[in-house]
């Protein structure tokens, strides 16, 4: 039996991780688990899964927690620091971090550094700190298991394989509901437009990076530090259909792609059973019901954020760092109705020539780093849409 920790629980990748919890309960064990302030949702959890701990990371909502869950054995933690004790200190296999945004990269780290495997669904925290992770985990023997669609998709197809007869990563993406609008249009863009994904039920941010196509760019990223190769040998490719999660091409030219419904408890499962294979009985492919697969090249006019994220990369340093959290406050100002659509790229554009790229990667320096870029995209003003020079 594997010791499982989740840390945001409450949202879309954790619920699916205790679905999968839940199916195979003689395989997995809960230790803990966090969310942010949905005190009601983790409390619920607590109860179903009986785990050592449970931490809220909103001090302001701990006294809740602690009234709902009265009488239960679980200790109860608040704080974000909280969050990082426990990935620290627990006794877990494997922790699974599902926190939306680069507040999951402390995480991550903690968890690394203590030796524990990553199931890792915040790919923030590669973009950010991707050296920084991939360091520690080696020194301390630490596994890195992607949990997102299309890493998990690659690292299915190198099982097996060696590294040196893999030529290029091929990450696929839906195009989100944007990829036929005429971007003349894009300015009028409402919210609920761009909260609905024609393929994927995803949380408000991911959903958004969707939309943007910012998503692939910070996958790119991602996927360069996962499986090491050149960002000029890592692709994206369009596939409306997201039935095809990702593909490798090798150097005899074959290419191997892994298929599935868009059901994230797939990729979930998998991360936390590897390496075995858990039966399960969620929904498969029917290639024949589905009749069509089709394939284009991304619009890099219409989606500018693909190029932008990789002249960042590129550039390397803390430039990923910036580009992601720009992106990061440029969707929630969005989403609070702050800015139009239109406006989420000119706001990273602007961080990223604000900000100059260093090579200090030190998670101190990235802490800082994320307050100052999160201070300035905040008050940066638009008029019509557009930055002023």
């Amino acid at each position: 039996m594997k010791k499982i920790g989740i840390t945001g629980s409450t949202g879309s990748i954790g619920t699916n991780a205790l679905k999968v919890i839940e199916k195979n309960s003689r395989d997995f064990l809960v230790v803990f688990l966090t969310a942010n302030r949905q005190v009601e949702k983790l409390a619920a959890q607590a109860r179903i899964f009986k785990p050592e701990v449970v931490v809220i990371a909103d001090e302001s909502r701990e006294k809740d927690l602690r009234s709902l869950l009265k009488g239960e054995p679980v200790r109860i933690l608040a704080g974000s620091h909280a969050i990082a004790r426990v990935c620290r200190e627990s006794d877990c296999d494997i922790i699974l971090n599902a926190i939306v945004g680069s507040r999951g990269m402390e995480a991550s780290v903690e968890t690394v550094r203590s030796g524990k495997d990553l199931a890792l669904s915040n790919k923030e925290s590669l973009v950010m700190a991707g050296n920084l992770i991939n360091e520690l985990a080696q020194r301390h023997h630490a596994r890195i298991l992607p949990v997102d669609s299309e890493h998990s998709a690659i690292w299915q197809c190198l099982l097996g394989e060696k590294e040196k007869n893999v030529k290029d990563l091929i990450l696929t993406g839906s195009g989100g509901p944007f990829r036929e609008r005429d971007p003349h249009t894009f300015g009028s863009i409402t919210i609920p437009e761009a909260l609905k994904h024609p393929n994927w039920s995803m949380g408000a941010k991911i959903t958004i990076d969707s939309a943007t196509m910012m998503n692939k760019g910070l996958e790119i990223i991602e996927a360069y530090h996962l499986f090491h190769l050149p960002p000029d040998h890592i692709e994206v490719l369009i596939h409306p259909q997201s039935i095809i999660h990702s593909l490798v091409r090798f150097v005899d030219g074959s290419v191997k792609a892994q298929l599935g419904v868009p059901d994230m408890k797939i990729p979930i499962q998998f991360a936390l059973s590897w390496p075995d294979r858990l039966p399960s009985d969620w929904e498969s492919l029917d290639l024949a019901e589905i009749g069509t697969l089709t394939f284009e090249k991304p619009d890099d006019t219409r989606f500018p954020a693909i190029s932008l994220a990789l002249d960042a990369l590129r550039t390397g340093g803390t430039a990923p760092a910036i580009l992601n959290v720009a992106n990061e406050q440029a969707v929630y100002r969005f989403l609070n109705e702050e800015i139009p659509f239109t406006g989420i790229i000119p706001l990273i554009e602007k961080a990223l020539e604000h900000f100059p790229a260093e090579t200090d990667e030190t998670l101190e320096k990235l802490i800082s780093l994320e307050k100052d870029v999160t201070e300035f995209v905040k008050s940066l003003s638009l008029k019509k849409g557009v930055l002023p020079q």
